[in-house]
């Protein structure tokens, strides 16, 4: 049967653009899509880098304007990899012209700017994503299966950071990411750690319930481009304790000054009868302890990703051989392809990123405060 045409239209080429194209190419390739895709249209900052990566990345049509892409009654499904501040007035645009629309974390800088987006979305009633794709490593999937299971018992306690380099060097410049509207490590990576907390124990330990805030600039100012300097006012380092609904506690940061970290997106979880820990740095991989293990034989075991993962098994029929970053893309991006033709719900919506957005606010005004928080 001849499968109905879903044309895409990308904005942005930068690293996630790329990262976007490429997991609509791969998930063509290795999942049973409900559609036939098309990279109908890419859009970029100039007529010349739109042009260039509509030839590099595989997309028919190339523009400059944004405008033009969102309004295109050809286009099925806005992509959306610029930088944060631009996200709402794109959104809205492509969910007023009703697109569904797929964007990049986090939803918008600020809390109601995320609220507005996913009333609208609901109210047009399109299907949305936003990119939180490290939850779709099926290891993941498997901590959170153990945990909903109770094979680690009831649950204790949660540690979790999310910590890079890229902002290190203090003589690197100001940049978007700098933005006093919703810039920082806690939005622009601290939000991974939160999305993976309440999807990893949420079933369990119930959503977080309180916060208590640590955000701190080490960096007070940066090269502004121009020849002067600009002053941060946004953290480079975002700390939380926190409270789940049944009682169990633990933290999480953000920091984007973590010399010698490239990818650490790390968690450890802890219960009655069990613990499991994972790295990014080595995320086909989960580690499980068990306390039925008997004396003298206990200890973490490692957990190696394989086709009894799914959906590993699509990528390669060999156990141990690894997924890697553009995979975990792909697997959400069919995901959210599922979600568009009504064969499952959508992964991560955006109403799930108000939630992200919502828990980054509490904590920074926790930490403003200088006092625990409950989260609205």
């Amino acid at each position: 049967m001849t499968k109905p045409k879903l044309r895409i239209g990308l904005i942005g080429s930068g690293f996630m653009g790329k990262a976007h194209a490429f997991a609509y190419s791969i998930a063509a390739r290795v999942f049973d899509l409900p559609f036939e895709l098309e990279l109908h249209t890419i859009a970029d900052i100039s007529d010349e880098a739109a042009a260039k990566a509509a030839s590099a990345l595989g997309f028919a049509r190339a523009t400059s304007d944004w405008r033009s892409l969102v309004v295109d009654p050809a286009i099925d499904v806005v992509n959306i990899t610029t930088p944060n501040a631009l996200h709402k007035e794109m959104a809205l645009a492509a969910i007023a012209g009703g697109k569904h629309v797929y964007c990049e974390k986090p939803l918008a800088p600020l809390a109601t700017d995320s609220r507005e987006m996913a009333e609208a979305a609901e109210a047009a009633s399109v299907k949305t994503q936003v990119g939180f794709n490290y939850l779709c490593n099926p290891m993941l999937q498997l901590a959170r299966d153990m945990i909903a299971a109770g094979e680690l018992g009831e649950l204790r306690g949660y540690r979790g950071v999310h910590a890079e380099d890229y902002m290190a060097d203090s003589a690197g410049p100001f940049t978007f990411r700098h933005d006093p509207a919703g810039g920082g490590a806690l939005a622009d990576i601290g939000s991974h750690a939160l999305a993976t907390a309440e999807f990893l124990v949420g079933p369990a330990a119930g959503p977080i319930t309180g916060v208590m805030g640590d955000c701190v600039t080490m960096i007070k100012e940066r090269p502004d481009g121009k020849g002067g300097r600009r002053r941060v006012e946004v953290d480079d380092v975002g700390r939380a304790f926190l409270r789940f609904a049944n009682g169990a506690s633990g933290s999480i940061e953000g920091n984007w000054i973590a010399t010698g970290r490239k990818m650490q997106h790390d968690f450890e979880v802890y219960g009655t009868r069990g613990a499991l820990a994972f790295s990014q740095e080595r995320f086909n991989e989960l580690h499980f302890f068990s306390t039925d293990d008997r004396r003298g034989r206990q200890g973490f075991r490692r957990i190696e990703a394989s086709p009894d993962h799914r959906p590993y098994g699509l990528f390669c029929v060999a156990p141990g051989h690894q997924l890697g970053f553009n995979d975990l893309k792909a697997i959400e991006a069919a995901g959210y392809l599922d979600a568009i033709a009504g064969r499952q719900p959508e992964p991560f919506n955006f109403r799930a990123g108000l939630r992200i957005q919502t828990l980054v606010e509490t904590i920074h005004a926790s930490s403003r405060a200088g006092t625990w928080k409950n989260v609205p």
